[in-house]
């Protein structure tokens, strides 16, 4: 009997977190380690600021850095579509569009309305005089009420530019 109540005490303890082993406290255990995905988009977010203020050297550098990590994720979790939108992204942002196209289309046939893969493949279209197909890219966007539809019609009418 007493065997039995100790066991459930010991259970409880555990399943609540009271019981806290090495010392390590709350701040310690809410520490949460990004994904190299994570890591990856920052490091895009980061070569987008560079390229708009021309520093290209130091964009190239951060889109480099993100295309390993997103490499490195798309190992661990396969077919994701957030992950193949940026691998095509970096890839065509480093001069590779056929890997880049490549990244793209794997990712729309999981997701075949994700914003972002229809945004991006639509603009890789564009310098790559596909208009047909980046109109195609953008018939899919028209219904999305979304900043993608805008960025990409834009590029397709000329009156933005886009940074290939």
């Amino acid at each position: 009997m007493i065997k039995k109540i100790l066991i459930t005490l010991i259970l409880i303890l555990f399943s609540t977190n009271s019981f806290s082993a090495g010392g390590s406290n709350d701040s310690e255990r809410k520490i949460k380690v990004k994904s190299d995905y994570d890591k990856a988009v920052t490091h895009v977010k980061a070569a987008k600021k560079y390229e708009k203020k021309g520093k290209l050297e130091k964009a190239k550098k951060r889109y480099e850095k993100a295309q390993k990590l997103l490499l490195k994720s798309n190992d661990k979790k396969p077919n994701q579509a957030d992950t193949l939108n940026y691998l095509g992204f970096t890839t065509r942002k480093l001069g590779d569009y056929e890997s880049g196209e490549k990244y793209y289309l794997l990712g729309l046939e999981i997701d075949p309305n994700h914003k972002g893969i229809n945004e991006y493949l639509g603009e890789l279209y564009v310098a790559t005089n596909r208009m047909d197909l980046a109109k195609e890219r953008l018939k899919v966007l028209e219904t999305c009420n979304c900043e993608e539809y805008n960025e990409l019609k834009e590029i397709i009418e000329g009156t933005k530019k886009s940074k290939y």
